[in-house]
């Protein structure tokens, strides 16, 4: 499969937790407690030199994962998505419990049961 990405607007709160998402012209709320955790990026294959201070952002990437709800709709579905810092870039990265979502046409979604 492909990679699926693609910009997204999300409302977070002052401490940075994820609460609200705009994709595809749709809003969606995120349930209480998405998960965070953070991955290395291979910085060696993409920046020669980091100036000190500089590995915000360059160094890890932030994750969440984020289960979504429409306010019109009881469905839920599940959403990777990267917080590229310090530029502050959105983008969904994999998707789950997609196939029976209407989203789910596109053939680069992964899906998983987990």
């Amino acid at each position: 499969m492909g990679t699926f990405t693609e910009t997204v607007d999300v409302v977070a709160t002052e401490q940075g937790v994820p609460v609200q998402l705009s994709w595809r012209g749709a809003l969606y709320t995120v349930a209480p407690h998405p998960l965070c955790w953070y991955e290395r990026r291979p910085w060696w294959s993409q920046e020669t030199r980091l100036p000190p201070g500089a590995g915000v952002g360059i160094v890890d990437t932030q994750i969440w994962r984020l289960v979504l709800q429409t306010e019109d709709s009881a469905e839920r579905f599940t959403l990777d998505v990267a917080h590229y810092r310090p530029g502050g870039r959105w983008r969904t990265i994999k998707i789950y419990d997609a196939v029976d979502h209407p989203l789910a046409e596109a053939s680069e979604w992964e899906h998983s049961d987990a």
